[in-house]
């Protein structure tokens, strides 16, 4: 299991990336700065976990030297959930040569599913 680089986004919400031979994900401890003001987690951590899950996914499968960005997302909420652990894992259903498609699901403490997403990330050759 590999451990990609983490940025300051995923480490200011406590993330841990973990990449595995099919999948990547992404896990953090809620806590009161993930919290909205209904006191379940905003819906934007859910969205950061499966992103940046993504993100790692994508950097498994595109030439060394190459950088991803996300240029469409669908995300589903289906809980919000208070408190323990929630863990995103992404998967790649297709990889082409500029564009990358996956799929994703936010699960609970418990192993309900908090959210689901799919998207589409942009291949980005470096410069010669």
């Amino acid at each position: 299991m590999e451990t990609p680089a983490l940025f300051p986004l995923a480490e200011f919400l406590g993330m841990k990336i973990e990449s595995r031979n099919d999948s990547t994900m992404a896990t953090l401890e809620l806590d009161d700065r993930h919290l909205n003001p209904n006191g379940v987690a905003h819906g934007a951590v859910a969205f950061a976990l499966m992103d940046s899950a993504m993100g790692g996914a994508v950097m498994k499968v595109v030439p060394e030297g190459s950088a991803c960005a996300t240029v469409e997302f669908h995300t589903r909420f289906y809980r919000g959930p208070s408190g323990g652990t929630l863990t995103a894992e992404a998967t790649v259903i297709n990889a082409g040569r500029r564009i990358v498609h996956l799929e994703a699901k936010t699960i609970d403490r418990d192993d309900r599913l908090v959210a689901s997403a799919t998207a589409s990330f942009a291949v980005i050759q470096p410069r010669a």
